[in-house]
C-alpha cells in the first residue's frame, strides 16, 4: 500500500499543523538569537575573570527587554515568544529535578536540613508580608517571597506560571533581584574578617542568602573549598524547597490562575491543581535519587534546562513595558531591598546556632 497522503482531508489536516507551527518558530528563532547572545557575554564573563557575575539568565531578560524597548515585536513574533515564556520554561523546570538527589541533601544531617527549611518557610512569610505592607500585588509579592527564600530567578519563573503571574510581573521581580544578588556577591565574602566567620560559617551564610547556584560558587571559591562544599549543599537544600513550595502555591493560590470549571466550580483533584511539570520534576529527582537515570544522562539534561530557562527569560524580556516597571520600580527595589536584609539576619543567626553547637 501507498504511505503517500492524498486524502482531501489528510491534507488539510498536514497543512493546518505546518500552519500552527510556522507561526511559533519567528519568536522562538528571536528568543534563540538573544539566548545565544546572552550565552556568549557569559562565557567571556568567565574566560576573563573566572565565573560569571551576571549569569546568561540575567543577560537575556535584560537584552529582550532592551529589544522590546527600541522594536515592539508584531504579530508574526508574538506566538513563538508566548510559546517560549510558558510551555519552554515549563519543560525546563521539569528537567530541573534530574539534577536533584534525596541522599545529597539526607547526607546534610537532620539539623541542618531542619534549620534551613523552616528559615525558608519563615522568610517566605516575612518577605511576602513585606511586600503586601509596601502595597504590592497579590502576585508579585508572591513572586519576590520566593526569589528571595529560595534560588532567585529559577524560583520566579518556576512560580510565575503556577500563579498566572504577568511579563510585568516576572521582569520587576527578577529584574531588582537580579541586581541584589550581584551585590551579595562582591559583598559578602567582606563579612568574613568583619564578623570572624569560619569557612563552614561562612558557606552556611553564602548557602542561605545568595540566590543563584553558579553565584554561590563565586562567593565561596575566595573563602576556601570548605565553604564552597558547605555553601553549595545548603543552597541545594533551598532548591530542593523550590518542588514542594511551587505544589502548595498551585494548591493554594489556585484563585489566582482563575482556574473554574464551567458554571463557574473550582475543578476539584491533585493532577488539575498541582502543574505538570512539578509532577515531572518530582519523578525526575525520584529517578535520580534511585539510580534508575544513568548519570551520563545527567550533564545534558542540566544543560538542556539551562538553555530552555534562559529562552524563557528572553521571552520575557520581550514582552516587557519598562512604563509599567517604572510605576512600581521604588516599592520593588524596597521590598527586595527588606526581604534580602531579613534573609540576612535570620542566615547570621542560624550560623551562630551552628557555632554554638
Amino acid at each position: 500500500m501507498s504511505n503517500r497522503i492524498d486524502s482531501p482531508d489528510e491534507v488539510r489536516l498536514l497543512a493546518g499543523t505546518i500552519g500552527k507551527a510556522v507561526p511559533l518558530l519567528w519568536g522562538i528563532a528571536l528568543c534563540a538569537l538573544v539566548t545565544l547572545a546572552a550565552v556568549t557575554i557569559q562565557a567571556v564573563e568567565e574566560s576573563l575573570v573566572g565565573h560569571p557575575y551576571v549569569e546568561a539568565i540575567v543577560i537575556a531578560i535584560l537584552l529582550g527587554t532592551a529589544i522590546r524597548t527600541l522594536w515592539e515585536p508584531g504579530r508574526r513574533w508574538r506566538a513563538g515568544i508566548a510559546f517560549s515564556a510558558k510551555q519552554l520554561l515549563e519543560v525546563a523546570v521539569a528537567l530541573l529535578g534530574a539534577s536533584l538527589t534525596f541522599a545529597a541533601i539526607g547526607a546534610s544531617g537532620f539539623a541542618l536540613l531542619g534549620s534551613v527549611v523552616a528559615l525558608v518557610i519563615l522568610s517566605l512569610a516575612v518577605s511576602f508580608g513585606i511586600s503586601r505592607s509596601l502595597g504590592l500585588p497579590v502576585r508579585l509579592s508572591i513572586l519576590i517571597a520566593c526569589g528571595n527564600s529560595i534560588c532567585g530567578n529559577s524560583a520566579i519563573a518556576a512560580v510565575a506560571p503556577v500563579i498566572g503571574a504577568s511579563t510585568d510581573d516576572v521582569a520587576s521581580s527578577i529584574s531588582f533581584t537580579a541586581v541584589l544578588g550581584v551585590i551579595v556577591v562582591l559583598g559578602l565574602p567582606l563579612l568574613i574578617p568583619l564578623l570572624q566567620l569560619s569557612e563552614t560559617q561562612y558557606g552556611i551564610l553564602a548557602g542561605m542568602t545568595v540566590y543563584a547556584v553558579p553565584q554561590v560558587l563565586a562567593a565561596t571559591v575566595p573563602a576556601g573549598l570548605v565553604s564552597t562544599q558547605v555553601g553549595t549543599l545548603v543552597k541545594l537544600i533551598r532548591v530542593m524547597m523550590l518542588g514542594p513550595v511551587v505544589a502548595c502555591i498551585a494548591v493554594a493560590a489556585r484563585g489566582l490562575r482563575g482556574d473554574c470549571a464551567p458554571g463557574g466550580s473550582r475543578q476539584n483533584g491533585f493532577f488539575q491543581a498541582v502543574p505538570w511539570f512539578i509532577v515531572a520534576f518530582f519523578l525526575l529527582a525520584t529517578f535520580r535519587s534511585l539510580s534508575w537515570m544513568p548519570d551520563a544522562a545527567v550533564f545534558p539534561i542540566r544543560k538542556t534546562a539551562g538553555i530552555l530557562t534562559v529562552m524563557s527569560m528572553a521571552a520575557l524580556g520581550l514582552g516587557v513595558d519598562l512604563r509599567v516597571i517604572g510605576r512600581i520600580g521604588g516599592k520593588v527595589t524596597a521590598a527586595v531591598t527588606l526581604s534580602l536584609l531579613f534573609l540576612l539576619v535570620i542566615s547570621l543567626c542560624l550560623v551562630r546556632f551552628v557555632a554554638a553547637a
